[in-house]
């Protein structure tokens, strides 16, 4: 059993991204070729937005959305510590400095509640500039953009969707990363719409934001490559990711519809069966792209003792996330300690992820789930 299939995908569109990347082979543009553009015109289609950038990967993506909204040193950026690394390493990186906002403990999205008093508290300390909030959309679900959006307009501040995981996904009739000012993506393998390697997109509806993105992705271009104008980031996408991407985008609409399939049988499977286990739930209005199924324990015993049943069974699973940015060695210098964000540390404990994919079959998830009530 796979944690996420990709050979049953590749099996349905083989010839297709063969034929593809055959197309690249030949005409030998390998950076930024003509599938470049085609692929960020489908996505823009897809998504609802007037514009869409390819670009290297999805830590590059968050980059360049901040680096266009000129983020730097004193500036604060308000965003979750439960989640990837690299939504706070973007931050850092830049000069600017992560500000984290505990989650709701049932979405696992940053809590609009606690949004505000942060961004107040942040005022009064006075050595920052709140500039922008930086939600994740975490497993695939959309965080709550009405409140986030309300909070920002009333402070001022810029939003920038982290949808890495999301793409498919869906909030109040609106497609992630069309939820904010910019949103961004990441096409890493093991993502909703993945290619074979690293890739990212950046999607927003401003003219001039879109100029600038195109700008800082290679190096800060103006009129040609040897004219910079400002300081960018080799970002560009190789043409042989938009080439499988393309092949890979066709299935997107039906593997969305597969996906939820697979989660609505987990949550019946997992409610029949009894074991002490709190499934995912998705806020009327939402749809989650479920990059990831994952349920939390009661605590990080019983959480052991529910990977050892699935490692005896030869069912393979995965921890996202088991230690909060806040705590992580790299953020010392910011001076949390545990306990600062307890949602965040109690979901690091207690959570773990099932096989995940749109090809799971029900006869593997009732494995699974009988493996998990022992």
């Amino acid at each position: 059993m796979q944690f996420i299939d990709l050979k049953a995908q590749q099996q349905l569109i083989r010839q297709k991204i063969e034929d593809n990347i055959n197309k690249v082979l030949d005409h030998g543009r390998y950076i930024m070729g003509p599938e470049i553009t085609e692929l960020e015109q489908k996505l823009a289609t897809y998504v609802g937005t007037r514009h869409a950038l390819g670009c290297a990967s999805g830590t590059d993506a968050l980059m360049l959305a901040l680096l266009a909204l000129e983020i730097g040193p004193g500036d604060a950026v308000f965003t979750s510590p439960f989640t990837f690394f690299a939504t706070g390493e973007v931050i850092a990186l830049l000069g600017a400095t992560p500000v984290f906002v505990d989650i709701d403990p049932v979405t696992f999205n940053i809590d609009p509640d606690k949004l505000a008093p942060a961004i107040q508290a942040v005022r009064q300390r006075g050595d920052l500039e709140p500039k922008v909030i930086m939600p994740v959309d975490l497993f695939g679900l959309p965080a709550d953009y009405d409140a986030i959006g309300r909070i920002a307009e009333e402070h001022n501040l810029a939003v920038v969707e982290d949808a890495a995981q999301a793409l498919g996904g869906e909030y109040q009739g609106r497609k992630a990363c069309s939820l904010a000012k910019l949103g961004c993506t990441s096409f890493f393998p093991a993502k909703p719409l993945g290619c074979y390697g690293d890739g990212g997109m950046v999607f927003c509806d401003d003219d001039e934001l879109d100029r600038l993105l195109r700008s800082l992705r290679v190096h800060g271009q103006g009129e040609d490559k040897y004219d910079n104008v400002r300081l960018g980031i080799n970002g560009r996408m190789d043409t042989i990711q938009a080439a499988v991407l393309l092949a890979k985008l066709e299935l997107l609409p039906k593997e969305m519809e597969q996906r939820q399939e697979v989660a609505g049988r987990y949550a019946e499977l997992i409610a029949a069966s009894g074991v002490a286990l709190t499934a995912p739930s998705v806020p009327q209005g939402y749809a989650s792209a479920w990059a990831q199924y994952s349920v939390l324990a009661r605590d990080e015993a019983a959480r052991g003792e529910f990977l050892e049943r699935l490692k005896a069974a030869n069912i393979p699973s995965a921890i996202y996330y088991p230690r909060p940015l806040h705590l992580q060695t790299a953020f010392a210098y910011l001076g949390h300690q545990a306990g600062d964000f307890p949602h965040s540390e109690s979901a690091g404990a207690r959570i773990f992820s099932l096989p995940m994919h749109p090809y799971l079959a029900a006869d593997d998830q009732e494995k699974i789930v009988a493996a998990l009530a022992g």
